[in-house]
């Protein structure tokens, strides 16, 4: 029954993942059945007894045995749900057809959308136009540093010892 579950600690039997995941889990008001793993942060994958993520974990000892080609996949959107009833086993092509784009970037701006496509853009134009800002200050702290008299003096002997290689 465990035997498709990567990362598992050996030590653990179906009865002891069933104790493990209740006792580390709750239950909120929609339904969902939340557990704490290894991580801090809410929203993202957890990992539980060993490196195994808890919610192929959950489906494994709840649900049942585990079809090695397809991907555990959550109904309701929360990562971190182990719910029996919130998952189920589906393709690597339907797990991703499946999945709806973030409406904002990790920095919080609105996405846009791609005229040629139509869909979410994946690059935050806001975002990226703040890096290349910061790049070219970057750039130009180099530049200015290396007119220095002493800026100057290390490049000459950067320059000299290629020449003497």
């Amino acid at each position: 029954m465990l035997d498709h579950v990567g990362g598992l600690s050996r030590h653990h039997t179906p009865e002891s993942l069933r104790a493990l995941l209740l006792a580390r889990s709750t239950r909120r008001p929609d339904g969902c059945l939340i557990v704490q793993g290894y991580g801090t942060r809410r929203g993202i994958h957890q990992k539980i007894a060993g490196r195994a993520w808890a919610h192929i974990v959950a489906y494994a000892v709840f649900v049942g045995e585990i079809d090695p080609d397809l991907e555990v996949d959550h109904t309701c959107g929360a990562k971190d749900c182990v719910e029996p009833t919130h998952l189920r086993q589906v393709s690597h092509a339907d797990n991703c057809r499946s999945r709806v784009p973030a409406p904002t970037c990790r920095n919080g701006h609105e996405r846009e959308i791609d005229p040629s496509t139509g869909r979410l853009r994946r690059q935050c134009r806001a975002c990226n136009a703040e890096a290349q800002r910061r790049w070219r200050a970057r750039q130009a702290d180099e530049r200015s540093a290396s007119l220095t008299p002493a800026g100057l003096a290390a490049s000459k002997a950067r320059r000299d010892a290629v020449e003497r290689r």
